[in-house]
């Protein structure tokens, strides 16, 4: 944050207060900071995690709608209509991520309740739908709505946190998507119980419900998103004039002006498309897994219900496998090997499934290596990007480049995956070397043209 933000919070205190704020601000008492984290950790992160688990429900429940009697209602038993459907989000995801998180960056947090409230709507719609053109431009909408709350929540957490400390925070509000994968199931199936009722099916009775859901949701969450760090009314004169300091002296100063020049200079960066082409290959086999799962285990002989309850074991892995390597990985300050390590799970995973084996236990353990490898893999590459990018709309639009982009093709990408993520690594061990050997001018003011990267002293985090 800006020198300014911290003169705008101590103009707005008292003079006692000015004069703390004034010393903290330099001294940064730990004690202080360790206060600030702990309400922090408790306003910020808890109240995404939920929003973000609504979220993850609305964009998996076509799966379990699918082995509910969906694809037969609508008649896209044939072909690939259903997966025209799945993808058709995706796309929309895509095509929007960028646009979409300038626009939450120009709005504010606030905008998050808006787009939510939004595509809850259409998540609604889906079970009204009469046809497969309903169902796909439903899909569409939510996708357009949904492409900027991910890299959103991401921003708003990473505004409020230290590079040290981004990792953890961003994989415990991601884990939501891995307890959604674990109990969307059974909440489907329950959910699909009222059959019948009110002239609606079972499947549609899981769309209308969990829509409903995120829209009651949205209007809540208005009053309880934090704002910016710079205008947040969370903590004390003292402690938000402690948290700016120490996210400047993190990041050095933050521009929000200027928009077309860090679009440009994200869309330039080598580090940022690394990031995006490993997320994908990541990305990809998660998407599979919801989307398919299901069908994939009632495949072994299981009925809807069990083939639900088996895939919650699945998860609650991948839950502990992504928070453990989250921890580790910002601990030691590395994150490529920890990257690497769950593209491997995934490999192994679709090297188990590709290899058609004929014991249905082993096909079901497959499942557990694709499902944590992809979850292990994906924060750490959000996080690894961002923090070597700066902050600012560059990071915005970072953030909208990342997350928004069969197991043979699921192979094929996660070793695209591990090839960038390698190629990421090298380039950037490359550039600290070369910054290494330049000596740092330690009397350089601060200005916008040397904020960032772009000082002499920044160094990219491995």
């Amino acid at each position: 944050m800006s020198e300014k933000d911290v003169a705008e919070v101590k103009a707005a205190s008292s003079p006692t207060s000015s004069t703390n704020a004034d010393e903290a601000a330099h001294t940064i008492d730990p004690r202080v900071e360790r206060r600030i984290l702990r309400k922090l950790d408790l306003r910020v992160v808890p109240m995404l995690w939920f929003l973000f688990l609504v979220s993850f429900v609305d964009r998996g429940n076509i799966g379990n709608a699918k082995i509910q009697g969906m694809t037969k209602s609508l008649h896209i038993t044939k072909g690939n209509k259903y997966n025209m459907a799945v993808m058709v989000f995706t796309v929309a995801y895509v095509v929007c991520g960028v646009p979409a998180n300038i626009v939450f960056r120009k709005l504010g947090p606030k905008s998050l309740s808006a787009m939510m409230f939004i595509w809850g709507l259409f998540a609604m719609g889906q079970g009204f739908t009469k046809t497969w053109a309903g169902l796909v431009a439903c899909r569409f909408m939510m996708g357009i709505f949904e492409a900027g709350f991910v890299p959103g929540c991401a921003y708003l957490i990473g505004s409020y946190y230290r590079k040290d400390e981004f990792l953890r925070r961003y994989t415990v509000f991601f884990s939501a998507a891995i307890i959604a994968g674990a109990f969307n199931g059974l909440f489907a199936t329950l959910l699909a119980m009222a059959d019948g009722a009110g002239g609606l099916k079972g499947w549609q009775w899981i769309f209308v419900c969990e829509g409903l859901i995120t829209c009651c949701v949205a209007l809540v969450s208005v009053f309880l998103i934090v704002n910016w760090p710079e205008k947040t009314k969370l903590l004390t004169p003292e402690e938000k004039a402690v948290l700016l300091e120490r996210l400047r002296q993190d990041g050095g100063e933050v521009v929000h002006d200027r928009i077309r020049k860090h679009v440009v200079e994200a869309l330039l960066d080598w580090k940022v498309w690394l990031g995006v082409l490993t997320y994908i290959g990541a990305e990809e086999n998660a998407s599979a897994v919801v989307a398919f799962q299901p069908t994939v285990l009632k495949g072994l002989g299981w009925t809807s219900t069990s083939a639900q309850v088996h895939s919650i074991p699945i998860y609650c892995v991948a839950f502990v496998a992504s928070l453990s390597c989250a921890f580790l990985s910002e601990h030691l300050r590395q994150r490529y090997f920890f990257a690497l390590f769950g593209a491997t799970l995934t490999l192994v995973g679709l090297a188990i499934e590709i290899a058609q084996p004929h014991s249905d236990h082993v096909k079901y353990a497959g499942m557990f290596f694709i499902t944590a490898g992809a979850y292990v893999t994906m924060p750490i590459m959000v996080v690894w990007t961002a923090i070597n990018v700066g902050k600012g709309y560059k990071r915005t639009v970072a953030f909208g480049l990342v997350i928004a982009t069969g197991f043979s093709v699921g192979m094929g990408m996660n070793c695209l995956s591990i090839a960038c993520m390698t190629a990421l690594y090298i380039g950037l061990r490359l550039e600290n070397k070369k910054r290494d050997s330049k000596p740092v001018e330690t009397t350089i003011e601060p200005n916008e043209e040397l904020s960032g990267e772009n000082h002499p002293a920044w160094r990219y985090q491995l």
